[in-house]
């Protein structure tokens, strides 16, 4: 259990945020649309799973079960929705802004709006959170993020077939690194491909890469030089998998041995 003595519990918020750990110290079923303290503000969501155990304190707190009024206030909120968006889009476009408008979420009790955007880097928006401001006479806040979170967001299937592994696994995105391709030996196979749909390096990279590191304990680089009982030679090819290494000997044969026979 967390260490804050709370109830663990996964719930999908209805929002851009996606699934999220929650703790409570009452007991909520699954199935049950609840209050949940979110990042940006309170958020209507549904429980997934109860009585998880993790070792991390929970992200956010579940508050109350929603009520009635709750949840038609936030059905009201999304036919709100669409007309909000494009009025957004139309003063983006408008102001020239180099963003791209992702989400916008308005707040249970209607007093304030999130948009939710991506944009390549930095945008100065202070003018276009006043225009804003005066069309909808709400509170507007601002929230930009990066292309992994636009995929999630969005949503969509990926090479494999499945939904997106952004959607599929809640919480924190993992930071995926060059390194996790290259010691899986697939970084030579280019960008484009071990890209995902966010144009960035796949999620499931990350799935193996530990594995991939236990199993290359031992074993030489490419392109350096061990010695075998048939000679000298050079590293050319390293199956992790099956322990084999690849060797050009000096007199040109080419032979594959075992990483104990090293």
């Amino acid at each position: 259990m967390a260490n804050n003595g709370m109830k663990n519990y996964l719930v999908n918020l209805y929002s851009w945020e996606n699934s999220r750990l929650c703790g409570s110290e009452d007991d909520f079923l699954v199935g049950d649309e609840v209050i949940a303290e979110g990042e940006l503000g309170n958020d209507l969501g549904k429980v997934e799973l109860a009585g998880m155990k993790i070792k991390e304190k929970p992200l956010f707190k579940i508050l109350r079960k929603a009520t009635k009024r709750d949840i038609e206030a936030v059905k009201k909120n999304e036919e709100k929705k669409f007309e909000i968006l494009n009025i957004c889009k139309i003063e983006i476009k408008r102001m020239d802004l180099k963003m791209k408008l992702v989400d916008i979420r308005v707040s249970i009790d209607g007093s304030g709006i999130l948009v939710v955007f991506a944009a390549e880097g930095r945008v100065d928006f202070r003018e276009l959170v006043r225009n804003l401001s005066c069309i909808f006479h709400r509170s507007i806040k601002m929230h930009q993020i990066g292309s992994r979170d636009e995929a999630r967001k969005i949503g969509g299937c990926g090479i494999c077939g499945r939904e997106l592994c952004c959607m599929r696994f809640p919480g924190n995105l993992p930071s995926i690194t060059t390194e996790m391709a290259r010691i899986q030996k697939i970084s030579h196979r280019g960008s484009e491909r071990i890209s995902g749909a966010c144009g960035r390096l796949m999620c499931c990279l990350v799935y193996e890469a530990e594995q991939y590191r236990e199993m290359l304990e031992g074993m030489p680089e490419i392109n350096s030089f061990v010695k075998t009982k048939q000679g000298k030679g050079e590293v050319i090819e390293i199956n992790a998998i099956k322990q084999e290494i690849g060797v050009r000997l000096e007199n040109g044969d080419v032979i594959k041995i075992k990483k104990e026979e090293l």
